[in-house]
């Protein structure tokens, strides 16, 4: 039963669903609102700062030179997705709210995660290289493709209005920073390395912050009235499939295009994955104005099954991996 152990989640899961139940119980309203605003930036700048002394040029360079791996990647994040989140109009308004819909057409243009698809890509035994650069490349070209992507799909349906100049709010508040860490790594490089489990607590509390600050504010506007717990079942039910679709044709399409299984391997994991850690900032420049507390809960509950999932594959092809290096003891 070893992969019900792997379905359990970890604390910082466990800590995000605690900020959305204390937010819906006890928000932070008022001057306590304005405060956690303004905490949130500085933890989001630090957050893309960290990011970005973290990568290696070098392993970027080296990365990028395999071309057709990280256009794959790039493709199901930016288009196939989106297509997918079209078809599923067809849930709204009878299964989903609107609110609900357009949160899950947003999921859709969101950018790949960087941890845990070089993670789970590191645990299956695939190009770790191609993962990170493919990962973080697709959080690089986010900043400009999924305002672009609100834009086309959500602002010219009437859901929501999203002007050009958010492009430049984003890039403020998450490329800039990552530029900087970039910039610093002449001195901050060995610092982020040798602390880095400590410095991984900033990733996790600035992510904990922005999810009890938007469900803060979605209590103020009543966002628990406009939904059912019937539509909620609905929402996860449609997360797991749609994760379970895209597992499926990220690794058919790259067997299928010729791509041996280390390279599959990541294409399956960065092609999969939606990042929460991107996304939520993005959200509250997107989308700000209005309450962001059920647009962003598709977000959190296919980044939790999206986890559980990828935790699972990435132990199934890690056993299967240890299993083929293993020589034979049959007689020749």
């Amino acid at each position: 039963m070893g992969w019900v152990r792997q379905l359990k989640p970890d604390g910082f899961l466990i800590a995000i669903v605690v900020a959305a139940v204390v937010a819906s119980f006890l928000p932070a309203t008022g001057s306590a609102q304005t405060a956690l605003s303004w905490a949130i930036t500085v933890a989001i700048f630090a957050l893309f700062f960290l990011y970005g002394a973290r990568l290696k040029p070098s392993e970027a360079l080296v990365g990028l030179t395999h071309w057709r791996l990280h256009l794959t990647i790039l493709a199901f994040t930016y288009l196939v997705f989106p297509v997918v989140g079209l078809a599923l109009g067809v849930l709204s308004p009878r299964l989903l709210s609107a609110e609900l819909y357009t949160g899950l057409l947003y999921l859709m243009t969101v950018p790949a995660t960087v941890q845990s698809a070089v993670a789970f890509t590191s645990i299956a035994r695939g190009n770790v290289a191609g993962a990170i650069v493919s990962s973080s490349t697709s959080n690089l070209l986010g900043v400009v493709l999924t305002p672009t992507l609100v834009m086309v799909l959500l602002a010219t349906s009437g859901r929501v209005q999203v002007g050009a100049s958010a492009i430049v709010d984003i890039a403020l508040q998450l490329l800039l920073p990552f530029c900087l860490g970039q910039l610093s790594r002449r001195w901050t490089a060995d610092v982020v390395a040798t602390y880095k489990a400590p410095l991984r607590l900033v990733d996790q509390a600035s992510i904990v912050m922005v999810v009890y600050l938007a469900f803060s504010r979605g209590v103020e506007e009543q966002m628990w009235s406009r939904t059912t717990p019937f539509q909620l079942v609905v929402l996860v039910v449609v997360c797991l499939l749609v994760v379970l679709l895209m597992l499926t044709l990220t690794w058919i399409t790259a067997r299928r295009l010729g791509f041996n299984r280390e390279d599959a391997i990541a294409i399956q994991f960065c092609g999969t994955k939606k990042s929460m850690a991107t996304g939520l900032p993005m959200a509250q420049v997107l989308f700000a104005g209005m309450p962001i507390g059920l647009l962003v809960l598709p977000l959190m509950v296919f980044h939790q099954i999206q986890l559980m999932a990828c935790s699972v594959l990435a132990g199934r092809y890690a056993r299967q991996g240890e299993a083929a290096a293993q020589p034979s003891s049959g007689l020749p």
